[in-house]
């Protein structure tokens, strides 16, 4: 049979082109309509903040001023310094429990191992909220309400789902290197440090891209167990009072919040993909 015969029709070629394109369209305007209604605010006085719609252009496009009494009145530097200590811990940890937890998972033979894999699937099913008053009670009880070592708890141990990547990726990795290195004389702390640990280095890549992101944005979790200290998605809510809200500054500082996020996405995007794919097929 030749290869023509086996080509789709032209016509059915042409529609699944344009439902492409067209899926496509819609994502960039579902992603860029609200960041333009952000960036437009931005630049907006208060007065026209209430006289104006959301898309009706600013009356000049060169007003910085909400963003620096965003930058200045909002404790963003601050926040930068809070969100980076908190990011570096919280990162670290989650590697380091996540790739030892994966190599066991994946290396070793255990009783109650289906359970215990089982149970870090019903993990992921449950909605962090729901838990908060059980968590609340656990990081007041050990006395770190009001620190950022709280933060830094509930962070490594509520990404279940850089375990899933971990084993995702180390089933990729022949478990002959483990063999060679034990006739070698290695441990298993060996194996995994010397071994197992630099082969895991894209998936290490995605999570911590995926993850700090994720920390970055996060406001639930600042809001309610750090209040004497400003994140930077905490320190925008300054500007929000009982009898009402600076929206134009509010606009400014997301727009200061957005940039930094955007460029790592940019930037580092092409590891997001490679640590995805890489280990799903053997």
């Amino acid at each position: 049979m030749s290869t023509t015969a086996l080509r789709p029709p032209r016509a059915g070629r042409s529609i699944g082109a344009t439902i492409k394109y067209l899926s496509l369209i819609a994502g960039v305007v579902v992603t860029l309509v609200p960041l333009s209604v952000v960036l437009i605010a931005s630049l907006k006085t208060s007065q026209e903040i209430g006289t104006t719609g959301p898309f009706e252009a600013p009356g000049s496009w060169l007003n910085l001023e909400n963003f620096i009494i965003a930058f200045e009145q909002g404790g963003m530097v601050e926040g930068f310094i809070n969100t980076t200590i908190v990011l570096a811990f919280s990162l670290v940890g989650t590697i380091f429990i996540g790739t030892t937890a994966a190599y066991a998972l994946d290396r070793f033979r255990f009783r109650g191992k289906t359970l215990v894999v089982g149970l870090f699937l019903i993990a992921t099913l449950i909605p962090g909220v729901t838990s908060q008053v059980a968590t609340f009670q656990i990081i007041n009880g050990l006395g770190l309400y009001d620190s950022m070592a709280a933060l830094v708890l509930l962070f490594m141990g509520t990404d279940i789902i850089s375990i899933y990547i971990f084993i995702q990726f180390m089933q990729s990795i022949p478990v002959s290197l483990d063999e060679a290195a034990m006739i070698d004389g290695a441990n298993r702390w060996t194996i995994y440090w010397r071994i197992i640990l630099p082969l895991l280095k894209p998936a290490i890549a995605t999570v911590v891209i995926i993850k700090g992101i994720a920390i970055y944005n996060e406001f639930y979790l600042p809001f309610l167990y750090l209040p004497s200290e400003g994140l930077i998605s905490t320190s925008l809510f300054r500007f929000k009072g009982p009898f009402g809200a600076n929206w134009e500054i509010i606009a400014a500082g997301t727009i200061l919040v957005i940039i930094p996020t955007l460029v790592a996405f940019l930037v580092l995007q092409r590891w997001i993909y490679r640590g995805l794919t890489a280990g799903a097929v053997k």
